[in-house]
């Protein structure tokens, strides 16, 4: 069955991580009902959702996808480039044990799974500030046993790959091409975002269904004519802490 692992917010969450917004006072009470409706929408899109308790001094921890990078036969677990977001993967690792090995990315190489975009087998991973190039390296040692390969995208403009595009599915990628380059995606159907929603890329698929933030209509509707049935979320207080759909959730078979 389709697993998804999340946590839940930490009130700590006004002390997050900022690199690209500027800081705005987050309502956690708000933050943390939108997460629950985001749950909802991923039980509602087949995922039997493994809600983990908050972690009160990890502000960021909510973002789960970020300390781990899960395939089908491993799990990887990162060393986030953020230091203060470095103790995330521990209770998540007891989690993820349940279900795959572990593996671990060693310092001083850097990895955040936000940066990883996967297409079949292979992953685009960005080289942004939160992933250096040992990180790259090391993900792809520990997976090419496993058949995969790893390709560096180079991220500039936003804090993560999957900030400046998103494998929807069918060769297509959903992408703001100012923020990542996407010659790198060579082979792949590039959509471009509406032009007035630039962090409209950020987008969950599940089978036929694509979940996005509320608020990018034009970009919605876009994906609707690719042939994906759209599933808006108010994620509205946790975008201030620059959150997406894909970073609140880890998403596998299991």
């Amino acid at each position: 069955m389709l697993k998804a692992v999340t946590r839940e917010v930490s009130p700590a969450m006004n002390r997050c991580e900022l690199s690209y917004l500027d800081r705005v006072e987050i309502d956690v009470a708000k933050a943390a009902e939108q997460h629950r409706q985001y749950e909802a929408c991923l039980r509602a899109m087949g995922a039997e959702v493994i809600a983990l308790p908050a972690e009160p001094e990890m502000p960021d921890s909510v973002f789960v996808e970020d300390p781990a990078v899960v395939m089908e036969e491993v799990a990887i677990m990162t060393r986030p480039g953020a230091e203060s977001r470095r103790q995330e993967g521990e209770s998540l690792a007891k989690t993820l044990a349940r279900f795959r090995p572990l593996r671990w990315i060693e310092g001083p190489a850097t990895l955040e799974g936000g940066d990883v975009m996967r297409a079949g087998k292979t992953l685009y991973v960005g080289a942004s500030a939160r992933t250096n190039p040992a990180g790259l390296a090391q993900l792809a040692e520990e997976l090419r046993p496993h058949g995969y390969r790893v390709k560096a995208v180079e991220v500039r403009g936003c804090l993560h790959l999957k900030s400046a595009c998103c494998y929807l599915g069918e060769g297509i990628v959903l992408a703001n091409r100012a923020w990542a380059d996407t010659a790198a995606l060579e082979g792949m159907r590039i959509v471009d975002v509406a032009p007035d929603e630039p962090w409209a890329a950020n987008v969950l698929t599940i089978g036929g269904v694509a979940l996005m933030p509320a608020g990018f209509p034009a970009t919605a509707q876009i994906v609707e004519r690719l042939g994906w049935k759209v599933s808006a979320v108010d994620i509205s207080e946790l975008r201030k802490a620059e959150a997406g759909v894909t970073c609140s959730s880890l998403i596998f078979v299991g």
